[in-house]
Formats: C-alpha cells, structure tokens, sequence
C-alpha cells in the first residue's frame, strides 16, 4: 500500500466526538456526492474511506445504506465503491451543509467548523476524498489536495494557513490543487490526523534524511576548506620558485628564508599548520597572521623586482 493509503486505513477507524463526525462527513460529502432526484451517491476508489462513510452515516442518521463494491475502474483496474443513500436526503444534506434549500453550497456553514477540532475533522475529511502525501522514502516532501470546485479549494486552503500549515493554492488543469511543501507542517497535519503509526513512520525518514542532508553540508563544506587550502598552498609555492628565480636567496631576511624552507618541506600544510611546524620545531613562536604577513612580503619583493625597484 501506498504512504496515503496507510494514512488513511489509520485514520478511518478513530472515534471522535458527535460535532466531529458532522464536520468530517460534511467535507466527504461535499467532495464526493452525485446528487438525485431521489437518492445522493458517494463513489470511491478507497474501501477504508467508503466505510468510513457508511459508518458515519449510519452513526448519525441512522438510515439503511446501499453499498456496492463490485464496479471496476477501467483505467486504473482499482475497485470501485458506490454508496447509496435513499432515506432522509434532505435532512442529511441540509444538516451538513451539503444544500441550502435547492442550493449546492461548496462551503461549510459555520455551525459545523466552530472550535478548532471541528475545522481539523473537516480537513480530515477532505484529506480521505482527495488528499495524498509522498511516501518521504522516495520522494520530495509534498501534500496536496485535487478538488474540482474553487471555493471549496479557496476554503480548504484558508483552513490550513488558519492553522499555521502554510499552504498554496493553484489552478490545475480542471481542478485547483491545495498543497503544502514544507516537511514540517506536512508533519504537524499528519499529527492533527492522528495517524501515530504514520507520523512516526514519517518522522524516522524525516530525521535520517536532514541528518544525511548535513552530513553531505559538512563533506561539501570540509572539501571546500581541502581546495582552498591547496590552492593557497600551490600559490604560496609558486611565488617561493619565482622568489629564488629573480632574487639572491642567501640574501633574503632570516624570516622570510624560514618560511620558504618550511613551506617546501611541508608543501601541504595550511599556514595554521605551518606556523604550529614551525613554533615546534624553531621554539620560535610564530601565528598564522605573521605567516601570511610575511608572503605579502615575498609577494612585495618579487613585484619590486619585476619593475626594477
């Protein structure tokens, strides 16, 4: 199964509160009814969710409920889940905000998302009728919702960034898609769901893969500090060759002498390393800042001698 059919297969068995359930299947309904004169229908590709819905309703309404299972999509190959409710349509969608009077409403009254835990049942609903996450095993960090009418899709979004979740919304192809790219609150939505299993799940890779991420910053970073060294260490080279080129070595200051001979016996060193070498071995002490001083006198030298100072 796939990270989102996990999710929801978790979170479609856990209790909530009455207002919780209304506020929940107001949003399955809103995504997922085909309205009759006589009879509303549900059609599913996820069994989990399609019981989910027959409880709910049956929870709430009490009524008798038609569920067929027998239908196959032809492109996909998946089941198909189709769920039939004949007994009090106009209660059911009046009371969930589904119609007001003749009118298909596309969002919520108020009454169904008052307190917090409401508006998190409501986007749980939404989550189970079109709502997917990437397993963050194998891909990018990515949750988004595809719903097909504006101002649901409007709601939905204003809903997530009233909870702090960050998210965008945009138009695609014939659909609107709501989504969230941020890992974090793709993990605090995950944890409004209650999905445990799954958040934990989500957390282990989270943290491998951020500790992996600084782990390949640190390589990058200590090889970058490997190359700068290097070259520093190639043009510290090439200005002693081209000092003992054009000048009379034996001539030259003590101090600087010693930092030519220290350096070509230790072509690798940084110039940290070469003023400790040098420090031990003269008992002479002497810092980086003096060893970089004294190849801006070399490098002063070599240019009088150019011109013809």
């Amino acid at each position: 199964m796939s990270f989102t059919t996990n999710i929801k297969s978790e979170i479609s068995s856990i209790e909530y509160s009455d207002s919780e359930k209304m506020s929940e299947l107001s949003a399955m309904l809103n995504i997922g009814i085909k309205i009759y004169d006589n009879n509303f229908e549900v059609i599913l590709e996820n069994l989990s969710v399609a019981r989910r819905i027959y409880k709910l309703i049956k929870d709430i309404y009490h009524v008798e409920i038609d569920m067929d299972n027998s239908g196959i999509n032809s492109l996909r190959k998946n089941k198909i889940v189709t769920l039939t409710v004949n007994e009090k349509m106009d209660l059911i969608l009046n009371d969930l905000s589904i119609v007001s009077g003749k009118e298909r409403l596309y969002v919520p009254e108020s009454y169904l998302v008052d307190e917090e835990r409401d508006k998190i049942a409501y986007l749980r609903g939404i989550f189970e009728m079109c709502g997917s996450i990437n397993d963050p095993k194998t891909s990018r960090y990515h949750l988004e919702f595809v719903i097909n009418n504006y101002d649901t899709a409007s709601y939905v979004n204003d809903l997530l960034n009233e909870l702090y979740l960050n998210s965008k919304l945009i138009k695609r192809d014939k659909n609107y898609m709501v989504y969230i790219k941020e890992a974090e609150k793709i993990s605090d939505f995950i944890r409004m769901l209650n999905a445990t299993n799954s958040l934990f799940y989500y957390e282990d890779i989270r943290i491998y893969r951020d500790h992996k991420n600084m782990t390949n910053r640190l390589n990058n970073c200590e090889q970058a500090n490997v190359d700068k060294i290097f070259n520093a260490s190639q043009e510290q080279l090439e200005l002693i060759s081209k000092l003992k080129e054009i000048t009379d070595f034996d001539l030259l200051d003590d101090k600087i002498k010693t930092i030519c001979i220290y350096k070509e016996k230790y072509p690798d060193s940084s110039m940290q390393e070469l003023a400790d070498i040098i420090s031990s071995e003269t008992e002479k002490r002497i810092t980086k800042s003096c060893i970089n001083h004294r190849f801006r006198k070399i490098r002063e030298i070599i240019e009088k001698c150019e011109n013809g100072d």
